[in-house]
C-alpha cells in the first residue's frame, strides 16, 4: 500500500501480548497445517516431490503422457510449496524475535531454491519440441490442453530461454546479483546511524525511518519537519557516492540480464514476460508529466491553508484537516461490507466469510512484522497482516488487503493451480478499486465536512501516492537504465541531478527547492530491490479509477455489465496475459485517456476539497 498521510495524531499504544489479544483478532495458521510436525511432513513431501521433479528430466519427448506428468508433478509441488512456506513464514511474522520460526522459514527458503534450480531444465528441455507437436497433443488429450496458455507462453518466449547450461547458470547467479540489493539493505538499515535531533519541544529524538515518517505526518511545527528531513538525508548524501555506486550495480545486473537473455532493452527485457507494450510506460510518462497541474494546484492549495511562506517536500504530508476520530476494528467491519455493495450480494457474503473465518491478524505485538500484508496460501485461503491502530489510515489498509484477498479467492476458486496466480500489473486494481468503494462510502454517510476533509484529502493523497510519485520514480528508472545502455557513466552528482530535474519538473514551483532534495532517490528501496516494478501501481490505478466511474455511474444495465466484467477479470486468476485481461474488462492502457481519467479525478477532488475546506472554516 502506498504511503499516505496520517490524518489523526493518536499516541502510538503500547502493543499487547500476543495472547493477550482476543482469538477472534488472530489468525488461524492451523489452517494450513495442524502443527510443526504436520509442517515437517509437509517440506519431506515437498522435498520427495523436487527429486521427482528432477528424476523427469529427458522424458517430455516420449508422448503426452509423460509431459502431463510432469506438469501435474509441478502443480503438485507448487501447491505444497505454498503451504510449507507460508505456514513457516506467517509464524514468524507474527513474532520475528522467534529464533526457531525464523530457522525453519529459511529451511524453507532453502528447498525452494533447491527445486528452482532441479526446475531449471524443463524449458530448455520443452523447446525441443516442436510447438506443432504440443499442440496436437492438447488437441487429443483435453487434461493437457488446460495448460495450453502456459505452454504457449513458453514457445513465446522461446528466444529469450538459454540451453540447459545457460538457465543453470542464470539460476545460479541470480543470488549473486542480488549483492547490490543486499549491501543497500546492510548499508540503510543495518548499518546506519540515525542522528539524534532537538525539536521545537525540548524534546530529543532519534530520526529513525518511522520516527521521521511520523514527524512529517504528524508536526504542526515546520522548522521540526524540516529537522527531520535535513538530518535524515544529510546521512544519505554522506553515502551518496557507496549508494550511486551499489544503484550504478543494480542498472548493470539488470542490463547483464536482459542482453544474456537477448532483449535490445532493459525495459523490453522487464516487460516481455507480460507482454506489456513497452508503449504503455511511455504513455503513462507522458500523460502524467503533461497532466502535472492539478498535482500542482494540490499543493498550492495545501500551502495557503497551512499559512507557511514557504512549501517544502517535507510540508506535503502533514494534514490540512484533522479529526479525533477512532475507528474501532469490530465496527468498520460493517462498513466495508456495505461498502462493496455494488458488487454484488455473493461478494459481500465472501468478504463477511473472511472477517469471520480468521483470515486476519488485526492487532500489533511485541515483535510482530510491521506494515501490512495479504498472502495467497493456495489450498487454504488468503491470510492478512495488519498492524491495526483505529485511525482512518487502518480502515483503508483494511479495505486495500481485503481487496487483494477476495482477488485470491475468486482466482484461487475459478482457476487451475497453474493459472492461480496473477501478476502485479493486475494486482493493484481491486486493493484501490476497493479503497474507492469505501471513500464513497464514508463520504455520502459523513454529515461532517471536517470528516469530509480528512477523507478527500486520504483519496487525494492516495492519487498523489500511487499514482504522480509512482510514476516519477518510473521516469527516474527508466532515464537512468537508459545510461547504462548507451554506456554512460553513473554518477552520484549526476543521478541527484537527474532526480532532482523530476521534482521540478513535476512539482514546478508549487514546491520550493532544497539541494537535498537531490539524495532523496538514494532513500526509495524499490530501485535496488525491483526496478521496473512501481509503474504498475500507476497503471493499476487508472484501471481502478476507469472501472470504478464504470460500475457506480451511467444506466444501471451499463453498471450491471461493467460488475460483470470486473469480476471475470478477478476470476481469470493469470490465465491470459494482464493486458488482455484488462482490455476484456473494459480498460485498455494503451490509450491515453485512460490514463489522463486519474488527472481528471484528481482535478475534481481538489475543487471538491478547497470547497469543503471553506465550508468547514464557514462553520468554525
Amino acid at each position: 500500500m502506498s504511503e499516505t498521510a496520517s490524518s489523526q495524531s493518536f499516541p502510538p499504544a503500547t502493543p499487547r501480548e500476543r495472547s493477550a489479544i482476543p482469538e477472534r483478532h488472530r489468525w488461524n495458521l492451523l489452517d494450513i497445517f495442524s502443527d510443526w510436525a504436520a509442517w515437517e511432513r509437509g517440506c519431506a513431501d515437498l522435498s520427495a516431490a523436487v527429486d521427482r521433479f528432477s528424476s523427469l528430466q529427458g522424458t517430455l519427448a516420449r508422448g503426452p503422457e509423460r509431459l502431463l506428468d510432469v506438469l501435474q508433478t509441478m502443480d503438485a509441488a507448487g501447491q505444497l510449496a505454498y503451504r510449507v512456506y507460508y505456514f513457516a513464514s506467517l509464524r514468524f511474522d507474527e513474532d520475528q524475535r522467534d529464533n526457531q520460526a525464523n530457522a525453519r522459514r529459511q529451511d524453507v527458503q532453502g528447498l525452494l531454491a533447491r527445486w528452482m534450480q532441479a526446475a531449471a531444465w524443463f524449458h530448455p528441455e520443452l523447446l525441443k519440441v516442436p510447438l506443432d507437436v504440443v499442440r496436437g497433443w492438447m488437441q487429443d488429450h483435453p487434461e493437457l490442453g488446460v495448460y495450453r496458455f502456459a505452454l504457449e507462453e513458453v514457445y513465446r518466449q522461446q528466444e529469450h530461454v538459454l540451453d540447459e547450461d545457460g538457465e543453470r547458470i542464470m539460476a545460479l547467479a541470480a543470488r549473486v546479483q542480488e549483492g547490490a540489493h543486499d549491501a543497500y539493505e546492510a548499508l540503510s538499515t543495518a548499518d546506519i546511524k540515525f542522528p539524534t535531533v532537538t525539536l521545537s519541544t525540548g524534546e530529543q529524538v532519534q530520526v529513525t525511518y518511522g520516527k521521521y515518517r511520523e514527524l512529517l505526518d504528524t508536526s504542526q511545527v515546520q522548522a521540526d519537519r524540516a529537522l527531520a528531513f535535513t538530518t535524515l538525508h544529510e546521512t544519505f548524501a554522506a553515502n551518496a557516492n557507496t549508494y550511486a555506486a551499489l544503484y550504478g550495480a543494480v542498472l548493470q545486473r539488470d542490463w547483464f540480464s536482459a542482453r544474456s537473455r537477448h532483449y535490445k532493452t532493459t525495459l523490453d527485457a522487464a516487460l516481455f514476460g507480460n507482454a506489456i507494450p513497452p508503449a504503455v510506460v511511455d504513455t503513462l510518462i507522458a500523460t502524467a508529466r503533461d497532466g502535472v497541474e492539478p498535482l500542482r494546484a494540490y499543493h498550492r492549495l495545501r500551502r495557503r491553508w497551512l499559512k507557511l511562506d514557504t512549501y517544502h517536500i517535507y510540508d506535503t504530508a502533514v494534514p490540512i484537516g484533522h479529526l479525533d476520530t477512532r475507528y474501532r476494528y469490530d465496527e468498520v467491519l460493517d462498513w466495508l461490507v456495505a461498502s462493496v455493495a455494488p458488487l454484488g450480494r455473493d461478494y459481500q457474503a465472501r468478504m463477511r466469510a473472511g472477517f469471520e473465518g480468521r483470515w486476519i491478524d488485526v492487532y500489533e505485538n511485541p515483535g510482530k512484522r510491521s506494515g501490512a500484508y495479504s498472502a495467497p496460501v493456495y489450498g487454504v485461503h488468503p491470510y492478512m497482516l495488519l498492524n491495526y491502530n483505529d485511525t482512518l489510515d487502518s480502515v483503508f489498509t483494511l479495505a486495500h488487503e481485503m481487496g487483494h484477498s477476495m482477488h485470491t479467492t475468486l482466482s484461487h476458486e475459478s482457476q487451475p493451480f497453474v493459472y492461480s496466480d496473477y501478476t502485479i500489473f493486475v494486482a493493484e486494481v481491486p486493493s484501490t478499486l476497493s479503497e474507492a468503494l469505501l471513500l464513497d462510502y464514508m463520504l455520502a454517510r459523513s454529515t461532517d465536512p471536517r470528516e469530509r476533509v480528512v477523507l478527500l484529502q486520504h483519496a487525494i493523497d492516495g492519487i498523489v501516492g500511487t499514482f504522480y510519485q509512482q510514476v516519477l520514480f518510473a521516469d527516474f528508472e527508466l532515464q537512468t537504465h537508459r545510461l547504462v545502455e548507451d554506456d554512460k557513466p553513473v554518477t552520484a552528482e549526476l543521478l541527484g541531478s537527474l532526480y532532482l530535474d523530476l521534482l521540478r519538473r513535476y512539482y514546478g514551483d508549487a514546491i520550493d527547492d532544497d539541494e537535498l532534495s537531490r539524495a532523496t532517490w538514494a532513500r526509495i528501496p524499490h530501485f535496488f530491490a525491483s526496478p521496473y516494478y512501481v509503474y504498475q501501481y500507476a497503471t493499476c490505478y487508472a484501471s481502478s479509477a476507469q472501472l470504478m466511474r464504470e460500475m457506480t455511474t451511467g444506466p444501471e444495465a451499463s453498471r450491471r455489465d461493467a460488475v460483470t466484467r470486473y469480476l471475470d477479470l478477478l476470476r481469470a486468476g493469470g490465465s491470459d496475459h494482464p493486458m488482455a485481461l484488462l482490455q476484456r474488462a473494459g480498460v485498455d492502457l494503451s490509450r491515453r485517456d485512460t490514463v489522463q481519467a486519474v488527472v481528471d479525478d484528481l482535478a475534481r477532488l481538489v475543487g471538491r476539497l478547497a470547497g469543503e475546506l471553506e465550508a468547514m472554516e464557514a462553520r468554525a
